[in-house]
């Protein structure tokens, strides 16, 4: 028997479906890149601590997490972090700081050709 590769969360796929199109809509690369990482197993999805966020994102930065974002380290300056998943510790962590964390399709709608979106692994 052959084993799936690819996703079987319905969420997952509804999402590579609408980072695609906004891909070819949009004319943006960074969906077409984002769309080509989900489509990975999941354990080669990033997890990246607030820690990480804070040595390479600037001042009101826009960072996009192909995966989840822990709560490990501090955060000292306002960013706008787009994941998957946030734990609550780093949810916290980046409200705190002046920072949103929004979702990947609020980032889409926001920002439809992905300019000033920085992809953090």
């Amino acid at each position: 028997m052959v084993k799936q590769t690819r996703s079987s969360d319905p969420n997952i796929i509804v999402l590579q479906r609408h980072l695609r199109h906004a891909a070819s809509q949009h004319k943006a690369p960074i969906w077409k890149v984002a769309e080509l990482v989900l489509a990975k197993p999941r354990r080669n999805r990033a997890e990246v601590n607030v820690g990480h966020i804070n040595r390479t994102a600037s001042n009101d930065d826009t960072v996009l997490i192909i995966g989840k974002v822990l709560g490990a380290g501090t955060l000292h300056h306002a960013v706008r972090v787009a994941a998957l998943n946030f734990s609550a510790t780093a949810r916290e962590k980046i409200e705190k700081a002046g920072g949103e964390c929004l979702s990947l399709r609020m980032l889409i709608d926001e920002n439809p050709r992905g300019s000033g979106v920085r992809i953090l692994r």
